[in-house]
């Protein structure tokens, strides 16, 4: 059969529900990922995702960065180790990303997995009951908050769950195939599928398997004891997945041990030893609990709360359906004298209907072994907190199966009980009747209540997208060619956190190469390297925290690198009204000498200073010294500063403050400039909290300006 007739073969009207439902959910995806998270979101593993994607596209798996220079390009979640760095993660996930990266648009693979994951649950909701669930589970899905928002994101929690329901979709097929060449073929599918699920999440992979291992334990055992016959059969095809799935944890191993040495030891753990399953002491980087048993229970009972209630279909009207599904199933099992056969050649609908519920069992039963199920809530006391806020209970993904499934038997069940009701009352034109004006009557209802759940987390997107805007206006409106731009480490010594925008090439040889600003000696070190490079500072106006509501501007600076024998600087400033008296600092990273200003303060001040190859000193006659005075010594690369403290009358204070990288080297000094200036109330170190924007005016009080000049004397370098 030609490709253009099995598409014609597709496209009936049989799958037209399917392909239209899921193209649809795709588009909306698609949509959402570009608009709400442009920058991407507060869950900053989608930072890591999307570097690993770029390296899987130059056939890397690990970064191999400038000589020496790793801390200063560590992204987020990288392991650092002899020269090279490599991700936490394993790589199946980032090259699902990857096949959107490659085409130049990344979310294109966001909305890919999306349609997927929607066909797969309405077929496997027709496989269950009929073709009319299996288009209703689709819907179910598609209203779900989480599955909108955590499959907008560029985590792997859509892609591992798109390849479960593969491994579902063929092990169900495989067991129901009438001829044994088509039912090794779909064992081959489940078996690729599950192999793939357990090289990118093994835990998550093992919970979603798990009832349906238990259902090729059962055949193998029932055909061994009462049906010899048929043992073959289950033989081979279950041989068939289990050889596909443990080739899976064999390459899972083998990329262990291509990057850490150790095939049983994982990235993840190499990166955070504690971070894992199991109870007791549990870390993180600086986050550390116990994890008991008590704490684990009290945690996901919160998270299963919030899932009903918000995270499900319009909310809890998808909670609503699951359990009217559940329970008119059980009706049926009780009404009926079949019950759940696992042991028969082909697997009946209540036994996959049960498998399909155990999932939902295994999923939410397995997490309590997993502190990750605390962690992705803010607080157990505040309930829209945390990456939760955002994305929802994401660890449990897998449970949208069963929920959509359920929910798409529950809706059907409850208008065939309306249908019925009225038709044996009246008559079958008025039961039509009755569930159209019954549709019309819900589908306001369902819209309140998904815009309800979903005005929270949408909101909070929004705000985080809003910030991160106002941050990198500067880096958006420039045009960068050959540039080296460092940025601040708000969260410690970290790329790409919190700003997982600001991605370096594989290569770190880009139009622009983002680098940390740590220490004056690593910053010469980058500044070494990458010599022939425009330089830029990239900072910010404000401090950086979760909170999506404090806003920071962005504020982009030229640099360049003066040299000479000795350099003479001159820093001017505006005194507020109210001022009475000053003092200049001059700090080195020990030792810091005060001046008292003599002459009476007036409208502006200025301060002249030098810097040569291993001390800063004032030059200005009129300071009187406060203690000790003398310059402040330094001994190759220093960050230094120059500060004028502004006394009001009644002790409050207003710094100036100017703070530059230095170099000594032979006889001559380097220094970054322009310096980091800042203005800071109550404090002579407020650090970007009072980042001088001259461009912005009202970000300062009236009166405050500062501008300074640095210029080369004596012999030139």
């Amino acid at each position: 059969m030609t490709l253009a007739a099995r598409i014609r073969g597709l496209v009936t009207r049989r799958y037209v529900p399917t392909l239209l439902l899921s193209l649809a959910a795709g588009l909306v995806v698609f949509l959402t990922a570009r608009g709400l998270f442009p920058y991407h979101s507060l869950n900053h593993d989608e930072g890591v995702y999307m570097q690993q994607a770029a390296l899987l596209l130059e056939g890397q798996v690990q970064h191999y960065p400038p000589p020496a220079l790793a801390d200063e390009f560590r992204p987020w979640f990288f392991v650092v180790e002899d020269g090279t760095m490599y991700p936490k993660y394993a790589p199946v996930p980032a090259g699902m990303f990857a096949l959107g990266l490659a085409v130049g648009l990344p979310r294109l693979a966001l909305a890919a997995i999306a349609v997927g994951n929607v066909a797969l649950v309405m077929a496997l909701g027709t496989e269950a009951f009929d073709r009319r669930v299996g288009v209703l589970s689709g819907v179910v899905l598609a209203l779900s908050p989480m599955f909108l928002l955590a499959s907008s994101l560029f985590l792997p929690y859509a892609p591992t769950t798109f390849l479960n329901l593969l491994f579902a979709l063929g092990y169900v097929r495989a067991v129901r195939a009438s001829e044994a060449t088509t039912s090794r073929r779909w064992a081959g599918l489940a078996g690729v599928a599950i192999a793939l699920a357990f090289f990118a999440r093994p835990y998550t992979a093992v919970l979603f398997a798990l009832p349906f291992i238990g259902h090729a334990c059962w055949t193998l055992w029932t055909g061994y004891r009462h049906e010899a016959g048929r043992l073959r059969p289950h033989l081979a095809r279950n041989l068939v997945v289990a050889v596909l799935g443990i080739l899976g944890v064999a390459t899972a191993l083998g990329y262990n041990w291509l990057l850490t040495g150790d095939p049983l030891l994982f990235p993840f753990e190499a990166f955070a030893p504690l971070d894992g399953l199991g109870f007791g002491r549990r870390r993180i980087v600086d986050h550390e609990l116990v994890w008991t048993p008590a704490l684990a229970l009290r945690a996901n009972v919160a998270l299963l709360r919030q899932f009903a209630t918000t995270w499900t279909a319009a909310g809890w009207v998808g909670s609503v359906v699951f359990a009217v599904g559940v329970v008119a199933w059980a009706a049926h099992l009780r009404g009926s004298d079949a019950s759940p056969t696992f042991d028969r050649p082909h697997l009946s609908d209540d036994a996959l209907r049960l498998l399909v519920l155990g999932v939902f069992v295994s999923v939410a039963v397995g997490n309590i072994y997993f502190w990750g199920s605390y962690n992705v809530q803010g607080g157990l006391e505040e309930a829209h907190d945390g990456l939760m806020a955002i994305h929802g209970p994401i660890y449990h993904f897998d449970m949208l199966l069963p929920l959509s499934v359920f929910g798409g038997f529950g809706v059907l069940r409850t208008g065939e009980v309306l249908r019925d009701r009225v038709a044996s009352r009246y008559s079958p034109r008025a039961a039509r009747v009755a569930l159209v004006v019954a549709l019309v009557l819900t589908v306001p209802v369902v819209g309140v209540a998904e815009q309800a759940a979903l005005s929270q987390p949408v909101r909070t997107s929004a705000d985080y997208t809003e910030k991160y805007e106002q941050a990198y206006e500067p880096l958006e409106s420039t045009d960068f060619d050959d540039a080296l731009v460092f940025v601040p480490t708000a969260y410690g010594p970290w790329s790409n956190h919190p700003f997982q925008s600001l991605r370096n090439d594989p290569g770190f040889d880009g139009d622009v190469v983002y680098a940390q600003h740590q220490d004056a000696e690593s910053v010469y070190e980058v500044v070494d390297h990458y010599r022939d490079r425009n330089l830029y500072r990239w900072t910010y106006h404000g401090v950086w925290t979760p909170d999506e509501t404090e806003r920071v501007t962005g504020k982009l600076v030229p640099l360049d690198v003066r040299e000479g024998e000795r350099l003479r600087g001159t820093t001017r400033m505006g005194i507020p009204p109210g001022v009475d008296s000053a003092i200049v600092r001059i700090e080195g990273e020990d030792e810091v000498h005060e001046y008292y200003l003599n002459d009476s303060v007036g409208e502006n001040v200025t301060v002249n200073w030098t810097v040569g190859p291993g001390s800063l000193r004032v030059t200005d006659d009129d300071l009187r010294p406060l203690g000790e005075s003398g310059p402040v010594a330094f001994d190759g690369a220093e960050e230094l500063a120059v500060a004028v403290v502004l006394n009001y009358d009644g002790g409050a204070t207003l710094t100036y403050r100017q703070e530059f990288d230095t170099r000594a080297r032979g006889g001559t000094v380097e220094v970054l400039w322009p310096a980091e200036t800042s203005v800071c109330s109550l404090t002579v170190d407020c650090g970007t909290e009072g980042t001088y924007l001259p461009d912005h005016p009202d970000e300062h009080i009236d009166g405050v300006w500062i501008n300074g000049t640095l210029t080369a004397t004596g012999r030139d370098g």
